[in-house]
C-alpha cells in the first residue's frame, strides 16, 4: 500500500479518507490550535483577540469567549470551565461563554491540555516554567514543572503519565502527573527533529512523534522510550494525534497534506493514506464520536474582497498571496478565511 520511500497510497475508495464537511469564516487576526470539546461537542479556535466557538457537529457558530484569544482551548468536562493559553490565561463558562477570571503566569504560554487522570489542566511555554499546572475547580496554580526544553504537544495515557514532544532537544519527556516530576526523556536519536505533533496509543503504550526535520514520524515505545520505526510524513507538523477505534495516528501538515498512520499491531506500521487539506492546515483535533480530524487554516484575501464578519459555508476564496506575516503563528494582519476542514470516510 505504500511506495517504497514515499507518500504514494493505494487506498479503496469506499474507505479513503476525504474532507466531508468544510465552512469558511471571514474575520482577522491569526490561529494556531484547534480543539474539540468532545462531551460538550464545541470546537474552539482562538483567533485575534476572542476564542471562536463553532457547533462540532454542524459547524455552525455559538458564540465566542471575547477579549480572550490565544494559542489554544482545554476544557474540564466536568465543571465545564474552559482554559486559553495566554497570559494572562483566561478561565471561562463553557455554557455561556463568560470568561470567569484570568490567571497571570509566567512563561509564554502556548499549548495546552487537560489531564484526565488527576483532572488539571497543563500550560506549556517555551520559556520557563515550561509548565504550569492548573485546578480547573477554581483556577488556581497548583505548581510549576521544568521540561529542561521548549515544549509542543502532549497526551495523557490516563494512567498517570503525561508525554511531551521537546521541540528543541529532539526528545520526549515523561511526567509523572501525580508528583509534577519529569521522570524521563526519550531521545529520538536522530531519527526525527523538532517534534511537533504527538500522538499516543495508551493501551498498547505506544508513541508517534511527528517531527519536522526531517519531516518523520517517530514510532516509540511509551515505556522505554525504544525506537519502533520511522515513517514518512508531510512537510511542516504542526498538530498530530491517535484514534484508538480505528488504532490510526494521524499528523497535519502545513504543506497541505494530513498523514494517515496505520497501526496494524503493537510492532507494525505503515502510512496508510495521504489527505490533501489546504495550505498552512497544520493543526488538527479529533472528533472521537465520528472518528473525524478537524483542521484549520487561515486563507488570506485583498482586504476589500469582503466584509469583515460574513460568513460562508462551503465557499471557495479568491486567489491569493501569501499569508500576511506577524508573530502569531498562523499569521496576523488584515482580513482571511478561517477554513474548518472536516475529514473523514
Amino acid at each position: 500500500m505504500l511506495a517504497a520511500g514515499g507518500l504514494t497510497q493505494s487506498v479503496p475508495a469506499a474507505e479513503a479518507y476525504k474532507i466531508v464537511n468544510s465552512t469558511q469564516t471571514m474575520g482577522t487576526g491569526g490561529i494556531d490550535y484547534v480543539y474539540a470539546d468532545n462531551n460538550g461537542r464545541r470546537l474552539y479556535v482562538p483567533r485575534g483577540g476572542q476564542i471562536l466557538v463553532f457547533n462540532l457537529d454542524t459547524l455552525k457558530p455559538v458564540g465566542a469567549v471575547t477579549n480572550s484569544g490565544g494559542h489554544g482551548v482545554a476544557v474540564d468536562p466536568k465543571t465545564h470551565h474552559g482554559f486559553s493559553s495566554r497570559n494572562p490565561i483566561t478561565m471561562f463558562d463553557t455554557k455561556t461563554l463568560e470568561t470567569i477570571k484570568t490567571i497571570p503566569v509566567e512563561g509564554n504560554p502556548d499549548g495546552i491540555l487537560f489531564e484526565p487522570a488527576t483532572k488539571r489542566v497543563y500550560v506549556f511555554s517555551h520559556r520557563a516554567p515550561n509548565v504550569t499546572v492548573i485546578d480547573p475547580k477554581d483556577g488556581s496554580i497548583v505548581g510549576t514543572i521544568d521540561l529542561d526544553g521548549a515544549p509542543e504537544q502532549a497526551a495523557s495515557d490516563e494512567k498517570g503519565h503525561v508525554y511531551v514532544d521537546i521541540e528543541d532537544k529532539d526528545n520526549i519527556a515523561v511526567v509523572d502527573a501525580k508528583t509534577l516530576k519529569v521522570t524521563a526523556h526519550y531521545p529520538l536519536e536522530g531519527k526525527g527533529g523538532g517534534p511537533a505533533g504527538l500522538g499516543l496509543d495508551a493501551k498498547n503504550q505506544i508513541l508517534f512523534a511527528m517531527c519536522r526535520n526531517p519531516a518523520t514520524c517517530v514510532v516509540l515505545n511509551a515505556t522505554d522510550g525504544k525506537i519502533l520505526a520511522t515513517l514518512p510524513i508531510g512537510k511542516g507538523t504542526d498538530g498530530g494525534g491517535f484514534n484508538p477505534k480505528t488504532m490510526e495516528a494521524f499528523s497535519s501538515q502545513g504543506d497541505g497534506t494530513l498523514t494517515i498512520i496505520k497501526e496494524n499491531s503493537p510492532t507494525s506500521f505503515e502510512v496508510e493514506q495521504t489527505v490533501q487539506t489546504k495550505p498552512r492546515a497544520k493543526t488538527c483535533t479529533l472528533d472521537s464520536k465520528n472518528n473525524h480530524i478537524v483542521l484549520i487554516a487561515i486563507e488570506p484575501v485583498p482586504a476589500a474582497a469582503t466584509a469583515a464578519g460574513s460568513e460562508t459555508n462551503n465557499a471557495t476564496p479568491p486567489a491569493s498571496g501569501e499569508q500576511p506575516g506577524g508573530r502569531r503563528r498562523g499569521g496576523r494582519g488584515g482580513p482571511g478565511f478561517l477554513d474548518i476542514l472536516v475529514v473523514g470516510r
